[in-house]
């Protein structure tokens, strides 16, 4: 399959902190630990092997089995479960929201990123077996966010929603209500093999498993049991136990708030936007179809807009007993992360990266090893006929990243058979009222403001002139105008990128099979550049 890049700052699309991230800014290195380059694991493989005991595996290993016990798997699912037991193995983790029918196009190239780092480890580091694993935000409570997908244009949204939706943690939802969805999607999507298996993977998610968690769990195994990725439901009492000592210290010591405010406040001063601001405490108590925040005043912890409220030994009491009831929000995830799993390296957005930058010091005063941050791999997926027609436009790859407007401009302009760039008349006006300053000056300075009002009331002019000439040749070049458009709106819906809005079953309709072997061969999260992959079919 034919495959094109360009860098990350061609596309217009990424934050001045994810690139300056990725060109390894002096400024920025105080914020992580490891830089994501192949060197940099073999030291991140010993310190985390120091750290991780075996107690923690064998907790790891029991709670996956039991995950599992309901799910069809591979053997290379089982055998990298069965692997986390071995002080050689360790984990490559993505984190993801648990989106309808997995939300938008990048979940897939955050699971194959994760996935590929595990094989090129493993061809450099032969002694060691690295397992891609798939952390559920199972304890999100934003459904707003997870209870649509786009297809075709067309928004598909879960509106026969649970009474707890945007209250309790999604992972728990009940699916009653996606039979409506399945139907709606069902007509969309047609008829036609690929077709059919997407119907088949819906259904089967949604309407025979019981709660999101499950039905997620059990969709982005059928997509990737080949690749052994694993799958992991972090909200769970067994694991909730090994991170009792870290939830205290948040309870009694506020602990991440200290050691990340001055992080997000040196990020600030670097004129970065801050992603998460800290909280004083960043646990949620979770129970009986709630999720709130946990707020302390004066020695008394209370339920954010609740009744509930505990003495500070009432509430350690109930984290010994129920440490499942302890949520962590974006702040400790990432903590809680660490503390359970094998980790050397965390694969996310710009937006994840973000906020894992403000936690360096965290870690260090918890004492757990901070992982390596990897950008996720970020492509546009097209046709051979799609490309056929941007060549035929002679449109640029990088130009297609431009705004509509600019796009279209610098294309009339290109395509006009009159000279629409006005900028030498524009530079010999300049230089004719630089002769007049300086006749003002020799006979009346008062006179140098009339003469700046009358050049830029002239430059305006010629601008205007300018701007209604490229109007008058866009109307005359309307069909080469609406080609354009069309083009770009079909890669980029909405005006934004693909990966963020279109669903994967509008890629799958049409490439089936082939699209997920195809992401794994060309998709290198190494590679810090944007992808264009083209696809033979359509």
């Amino acid at each position: 399959m034919p495959t094109d890049c360009i860098s990350y700052s061609e596309t217009n699309y990424f934050s001045n902190l994810i690139l300056d991230y990725l060109a390894q800014k002096d400024e920025l290195k105080a914020f992580y630990h490891r830089f994501p380059e192949l060197s940099n694991f073999k030291a991140q493989i010993g310190e985390k092997k120091a750290a991780f005991s075996k107690e923690h595996r064998e907790v790891l290993v029991k709670v996956l089995r039991e995950q599992y016990k309901d799910l069809e798997i591979t053997g290379e699912v089982s055998g990298n479960i069965e692997a986390l037991a071995e002080n050689n193995t360790f984990t490559v983790v993505t984190g993801h929201q648990l989106n309808l029918f997995t939300g938008p196009l990048y979940f897939l190239y955050k699971i194959v990123s994760t996935i590929n780092l595990t094989f090129i480890l493993k061809k450099e580091y032969p002694d060691y077996n690295f397992v891609p694993v798939y952390w559920m935000a199972t304890e999100d409570h934003d459904f707003e966010e997870i209870n649509f997908f786009n297809l075709n244009g067309k928004k598909f949204k879960w509106n026969k929603a649970n009474d707890n939706a945007g209250k309790d943690a999604v992972g728990n939802l009940s699916t009653d209500g996606l039979d409506e969805v399945f139907k709606l999607f069902s007509a969309e999507i047609g008829g036609g093999k690929d077709a059919d298996r997407l119907k088949e993977l819906f259904e089967n998610a949604y309407l025979k498993h019981e709660n999101l968690t499950d039905a997620t769990r059990y969709l982005a195994n059928e997509l990737f049991k080949e690749y052994g990725l694993v799958i992991l439901d972090a909200q769970n009492k067994e694991l909730k136990k090994e991170f009792i000592p870290f939830a205290k210290n948040e309870l009694t010591e506020q602990i991440s708030h200290k050691n990340t405010l001055e992080k997000a406040n040196a990020l600030n001063d670097l004129g970065y936007n801050v992603q998460v601001n800290p909280r004083e405490i960043n646990l949620f108590y979770l129970n009986n179809g709630l999720r709130e925040r946990i707020i302390e005043k004066d020695g008394e912890y209370f339920v954010n807009d609740t009744e509930i409220r505990f003495t500070k030994d009432e509430i350690l009491k109930e984290l010994e007993d129920h440490p499942e009831r302890f949520s962590p929000n974006v702040m400790m995830r990432p903590l809680y992360q660490e503390v359970v799993l094998p980790n050397l390296c965390y694969i996310g957005g710009g937006g994840e990266l973000a906020y894992w930058l403000e936690l360096k010091d965290y870690f260090e005063a918890e004492n757990v090893p901070f992982p390596i941050l990897l950008l996720r791999n970020s492509a546009l997926i097209q046709s051979e006929k799609i490309d056929g027609k941007r060549k035929r436009l002679n449109i640029k790859l990088k130009e297609l990243f431009l705004k509509q407007h600019e796009l279209i401009n610098r294309k009339v302009r290109k395509i006009s058979n009159i000279d629409i760039d006005f900028s030498p008349q524009k530079q010999h006006l300049v230089e004719q009222f630089q002769e007049m300053y300086k006749l003002a000056e020799q006979t009346d300075k008062s006179f140098l403001g009339a003469v700046k009002a009358q050049e830029v009331k002239q430059l305006k002019g010629l601008e205007k002139l300018e701007h209604r000439l490229l109007k008058a040749q866009k109307r005359k070049l309307e069909d080469e105008v609406s080609r354009i458009a069309e083009l770009q709106n079909e890669l980029f819906p909405n005006h934004g990128l693909q990966e963020r809005r279109t669903n994967f079953s509008e890629i799958y309709a049409e490439y089936g099979d082939q699209l997920i072997p195809e992401l794994i061969e060309n998709l290198n999260p190494l590679e810090a550049n944007f992808k264009i992959l083209t696809f033979g079919k359509g």
